[in-house]
């Protein structure tokens, strides 16, 4: 009988959370309105000011100060003489 109410417990949870769940939205019907205001479109999908590198990691545009520049593999930076 335990073994009945713990099978009858699990699928009725299991029920309840399957209907719950909205994995894929129904998208909407008019392609106008498809365009959400909700979602910021940023180049790359690395935000504002960062870039993707050589291995597809976020890599800054700009990582010397003014007046100097990034060597090979922008790890050292060289005044502009």
């Amino acid at each position: 009988m335990k073994i009945l109410a713990a099978s009858a417990l699990a699928i009725g949870l299991g029920l309840a959370a399957v209907s719950a769940s909205q994995a894929m939205p129904v998208a909407p019907l008019d392609p106008a309105r498809g365009v959400s205001q909700d979602v910021i479109q940023i180049a790359g999908g690395c935000g504002p000011g960062w870039h993707r590198g050589p291995y597809g990691g976020c890599r800054p545009m700009y990582n010397c100060p003014p007046g100097w520049h990034s060597g090979p593999f922008g790890r050292r930076c060289f005044r502009n003489w």
